[in-house]
C-alpha cells in the first residue's frame, strides 16, 4: 500500500522525521489568534495547526496513547480524552476570565513531560493518564479562552479548536499505532525533539 505516493513503510517515518524537524525552528512562546475580528470555525481550526507548542502537545499525547497501550481497545482514548475535555474546561475558564499563574510555563512543561513520555512509553491506568495529561491541556485551553474572551465569535472559534485538536490526536494514534512494532527510535526521537523543544520554551520564560 502507498501513502502520498510512497511505499507506507518508508512514508510514515519520513513524515514524522519532517514533523519532528521542524519543531525546533518554532521555538517561541504561545502567540495567540489574530485578532477577534478574523475569528471563526477555520481560524479556530488552523490555530492548533499552526501553533505548534499546540500541535506537538496534542500529537504527542496520541503517540504516547498507542506506544504505551498493551492492545488496541478504549486504552487507547483516555489520555486523548483526557486532554480533549480539560482544554475546553480551561477554555470554559479563560472565556470566563479566570486567571491561573504560569500558563506560558506549564505549555512549555507540557511539552517537556509528553515529549518524555514518548520516549519512555510509560504505561500508566487510563483515568492516570487522562489526568496527568488533562491537567496539563487546563493551560493550552486557558491560553486559548484569555485570547477569545469578548469576542462573539468565540463558540464557534472554540469548536474550530476542538475539532483540529481531535484531528491531531487520532494522527498521533495512527502514527504511533503504525510505529510501534516497526520502529523503536523514530519515536524516540519524536519524543526527544518534542521535550527539547518544551525545555528550550521553559528556558526562554526563565
Amino acid at each position: 500500500m502507498r501513502f502520498f505516493g510512497l511505499p507506507r513503510t518508508t512514508a510514515l517515518p519520513r513524515l514524522l522525521l519532517a514533523f519532528v524537524s521542524a519543531l525546533p525552528l518554532a521555538a517561541a512562546a504561545h502567540t495567540g489568534v489574530d485578532g477577534h475580528s478574523h475569528l471563526s470555525f477555520m481560524a479556530g481550526f488552523l490555530h492548533p495547526l499552526t501553533g505548534l507548542d499546540h500541535l506537538a502537545a496534542m500529537v504527542s499525547v496520541g503517540l504516547w496513547s498507542a506506544l504505551a497501550a498493551r492492545r488496541a481497545g478504549p486504552e487507547l482514548l483516555w489520555g486523548p480524552l483526557g486532554f480533549a475535555g480539560m482544554l475546553l474546561a480551561g477554555a470554559l475558564l479563560g472565556l470566563q476570565g479566570v486567571e491561573i499563574p504560569a500558563v506560558e510555563p506549564m505549555i512549555a512543561a507540557s511539552l517537556l513531560v509528553t515529549g518524555l513520555l514518548v520516549i519512555t512509553r510509560w504505561r500508566v491506568p487510563g483515568l492516570a493518564a487522562a489526568l496527568l495529561v488533562g491537567a496539563f491541556a487546563l493551560f493550552h485551553g486557558l491560553a486559548h479562552g484569555y485570547e477569545l474572551a469578548g469576542s462573539a465569535n468565540a463558540w464557534s472559534t472554540l469548536v474550530g479548536m476542538l475539532t483540529a485538536t481531535v484531528l491531531l490526536h487520532a494522527t498521533g494514534l495512527g502514527l504511533g499505532w503504525a510505529l510501534r512494532r516497526t520502529s523503536t527510535w523514530i519515536p524516540r526521537l519524536a519524543g526527544a525533539v518534542v521535550a527539547l523543544f518544551g525545555a528550550t520554551l521553559l528556558a526562554q520564560l526563565a
